[in-house]
This record gives structure tokens, C-alpha cells and sequence, in this order.
């Protein structure tokens, strides 16, 4: 089934991540699509299923994000992610970890989980890589199919692996820093001014240029009235074109 167009895709978004940067680094770059929607973030499995079973039909979530490392062990993880699909019709669980730990992967796996990220893999690319897995079985981060490359499991076996970040090699070291500072990070110009020792009109005019050579290298239609900036980090965080992701390196 092809992945619907990009402004036809919306997708209610729980988190459940005791790390509370973590949880509210992955709300941050969420919140930057508007294809995804975080409606909850729990801290806790017991905060997770107190928002679910509080939670109306109709706002249910489509993707639940399961951090995986301090759940409680195979078992456990295995347990919510089934339970979630009990409790929730065609939900699609998608969990993440700091760390390849292979029997959490095969846990998830042999659950019906959607996927297994690593967070340091996946990165400012996590709305790309929850729209990225609706096309696929099982999506991993390639950290994650390196290490379970041993594994045979037929989930993990032909896994697609998530493709890496757009080049963009026009994007200078001084551009690629202004674009950094006020679109990735967040930065007002003045600030980001600031703290590469620029004027304002210098920043702005790096900024600009930015966008143009960002624009250049991408034919995707946004919503008009994204802003600027809005379209920069989607563009900056994009999938690269030319690498399609591709199946586990064990098959």
C-alpha cells in the first residue's frame, strides 16, 4: 500500500519514554510536522494506559513511540506491545532505544511491533521515520539491523532499514551553521547572530540563502502556508532521494 501524499497524512502520536528530555526532544521534533500529533506523553506505563483507557475512539493514537530499554525486559515489552493491539484497533507500535539490545528487538519483533529504532540512528528524522515504516512490515535504524544480523527471524530478516539524511553539499560551513542554529535548534536570528559572532543582516542573509539552495534541491509540495522556516526543517531532515532504505545486510 503506497504511503498517502505528504498533507494527507495525520497521525495522533503517543510517547511513552521515562527519559523526560528524550520525550520532550522526540515532542520538539514532532511537533515540526504536521503530519504527526502528539497527543500524550507518559512517563510510565501505568501513565500510558490511564491516558489510553481515559481516551475517546476517535483520538485514539495511530503510533504509539515505546521506549524499550526500561520497560522490564523482553517479556514485558512483549506484553504492551500485544496489549496495545488488543486495546487499540490498527495501531501501529514503534519502539526506540538507546541501545541495540538484540532480545528486545526479537521481543518487539515476534510481537508485532512496527519497528525498532535507535534514538541516536534515527535522530531529528523521527516523523520521517514514522511515515517511512507505514510503507514496510518491520523498519529498523541500521544500528539496529547491524547488531541483529545473527538473528533469524524472519521480521527482523527482511526488516527495511531506515535511508540516511539528504546531503546538501551547497550548504557551506557558515550557512550550514546559520541554518542550524535558527531552524534545528530553534534560535531567534539575534541570537543566532550572537552566537556566531555576526551581524543580523550577515545571519539573515546566510539564512536566505539557505533556504534557496534548500528549496533547489527538493520538488515536494508543502502547504502553503507553512512558513520558511517550517519548510527548512523538513527539508533538512528529510530522507536521502537516492538511498532508498533498503532490506537487512543479513539477507
Amino acid at each position: 500500500m503506497a504511503t498517502p501524499a505528504h498533507h494527507e497524512i495525520n497521525l495522533k502520536v503517543v510517547i511513552m519514554d521515562t527519559d523526560f528530555y528524550a520525550s520532550h526532544a522526540i515532542n520538539s521534533f514532532l511537533a515540526w510536522d504536521r503530519r504527526t500529533r502528539v497527543t500524550h506523553m507518559a512517563d510510565s506505563l501505568k501513565d500510558m494506559w490511564l491516558h489510553i483507557n481515559s481516551t475517546p475512539l476517535a483520538e485514539m493514537p495511530n503510533i504509539v513511540l515505546l521506549e524499550a530499554d526500561h520497560i522490564g525486559g523482553p517479556d514485558t515489552l512483549s506484553k504492551t506491545i500485544v496489549d496495545l493491539h488488543k486495546r487499540i484497533a490498527q495501531v501501529r507500535v514503534l519502539c526506540l532505544g538507546q541501545e541495540a539490545t538484540v532480545n528486545l528487538v526479537e521481543a518487539a519483533a515476534n510481537a508485532g511491533a512496527s519497528g525498532y529504532f535507535l534514538k541516536h540512528d534515527v535522530g531529528l528524522q523521527i516523523a520521517w521515520g514514522i511515515v517511512y515504516s507505514l510503507n514496510h512490515d518491520f523498519t529498523v535504524t541500521p544500528s539496529i539491523a547491524h547488531a541483529s544480523a545473527e538473528r533469524f527471524n524472519h521480521r527482523i530478516f527482511h526488516a527495511a532499514v531506515l535511508p540516511g539524511m539528504r546531503k546538501f553539499p551547497e550548504l557551506t560551513g557558515r550557512i550550514g551553521q546559520a541554518l542550524k542554529l535558527c531552524v534545528l535548534d530553534g534560535l531567534p536570528a539575534h541570537l543566532a547572530a550572537d552566537e556566531m559572532g555576526i551581524s543580523l543582516h550577515t545571519i539573515r542573509g546566510y539564512i536566505k540563502e539557505g533556504y534557496r539552495i534548500l528549496e533547489a534541491h527538493d520538488d515536494v509540495e508543502y502547504a502553503t502556508d507553512m512558513t520558511p522556516q517550517e519548510r527548512a526543517f523538513m527539508r533538512l531532515t528529510a530522507f536521502d532521494e537516492d538511498d532508498d532504505g533498503e532490506e537487512n545486510e543479513s539477507e
